[in-house]
């Protein structure tokens, strides 16, 4: 089963260097980077950081 949540933030940079030092790490493939960030949880589930975007 695929576990892979995704959590919208205002900056995504910030974000994942923040979800990094909670043990958080990045995954080699980023899709589309300037959107969102893949990450794995320190048990290894994927999740997401994607970008707000204002209405």
């Amino acid at each position: 089963m695929n576990q892979q949540h995704k959590q919208p933030v205002d900056e995504v940079d910030s974000a994942t260097d923040a979800a990094v030092a909670l043990g958080a790490t990045p995954t080699k493939h980023q899709p589309a980077p300037e959107q969102w960030h893949v990450l794995l949880d320190p048990v290894g589930h994927p999740f997401c950081l994607n970008a707000v975007r204002p209405d």
